[in-house]
């Protein structure tokens, strides 16, 4: 099992009310999907500020995320940029994913923290219930109905992700499915959203059979990491095969094998919880184990 318990505390400290700035801020700022970055340096770098117009970049409802521990507290930001918005010179944006590798775990994190405001901050500005203007609360993250009443919070949706392994008489084998939407070549473990009125395990259970028609037991928890695609928490478990053969009843996976720890196919970047749960199997079973390909 991964232990990442403290890696975000030690290092960030959650906020919501912005203390007065004396030095210059981080600001994660997204025109859509994509992520503002400063290209200007040696390397891709979060923009940094005393204040947002600084950056000559328009941005609108920018919240406090918290600060970075160190020598001096660095106070970090989420926002919007609209859609059309020029960027001034030695700024461009990207997808999450394409700074994978660029920035490690950690600012990953963060930066999924930012989208995930920045995207639910965006989301909800009118209420759901009866259509009127929400307004932010002081004293916690959430939007508030003036005229219903209604409370919106950050929205997380959990989603199991499984590592099902086997013995079969020629070694161990992790099962690995291939989604349609995966780029050429790539596997990766099952995984899927949590059901309303569903257990973790439930769901465990539920979503390997649907996606490959296996059975199994033996659920263990494993791991849990924030995946902002769009605002999921990826609950990460291991199981083992308890029979069933391969049936694949909807239009999402195109294909789905056991595989044997030497000799993997394309997974996904170190970063993933998935890419976890795949190591992890590998280490168990490989004193040497090769260098696994990935996308």
């Amino acid at each position: 099992m991964q232990d990442n318990t403290g890696n975000m505390l030690e290092r960030f400290v959650a906020g919501v009310n912005a203390p007065t700035l004396d030095g210059p801020a981080r600001w994660y700022l997204f025109q859509g999907d994509r992520l503002l970055v400063d290209e200007r340096g040696d390397a891709l770098a979060i923009p940094t500020a005393l204040a947002v117009e600084e950056l000559g970049v328009p941005a609108v409802r920018t919240h406090y995320l918290g600060a970075l521990t160190g020598a001096a507290l660095t106070p970090c930001f989420s926002g919007v940029t609209p859609d059309d918005a020029m960027l001034p010179p030695g700024f461009v944006t990207h997808d999450l994913r394409a700074l994978f590798e660029h920035f490690d775990e950690f600012e990953i994190g963060l930066a999924g923290r930012a989208k995930q405001i920045a995207h639910w901050d965006r989301d909800h500005q009118f209420c759901g219930r009866c259509g009127a203007t929400t307004e932010p609360l002081d004293s916690e993250r959430s939007r508030r109905c003036p005229r219903c009443g209604l409370t919106s919070y950050p929205r997380i949706s959990p989603a199991i992700i499984v590592a099902v392994t086997r013995h079969c008489e020629d070694g161990p084998r992790i099962l690995l499915a291939r989604n349609h939407r995966f780029p050429a070549g790539r596997y990766s473990v099952v995984a899927g959203f949590v059901e309303a009125g569903e257990t973790l395990e439930e769901c465990v259970h539920r979503e390997v059979v649907e996606e490959t028609g296996i059975r199994v037991t033996a659920i263990r928890y494993f791991d849990s990491q924030p995946w902002p695609f769009p605002n999921s928490l990826m609950i990460g478990f291991t199981a083992e095969y308890a029979g069933g053969d391969f049936v694949f009843g909807d239009d999402e996976i195109s294909d789905a094998q056991w595989f044997a720890p030497d000799a993997l196919p394309l997974v996904p970047p170190k970063i993933s919880i998935a890419r976890k749960l795949i190591d992890a199997f590998v280490a168990r079973h490989t004193q040497s184990a090769p260098p696994i390909q990935t996308w």
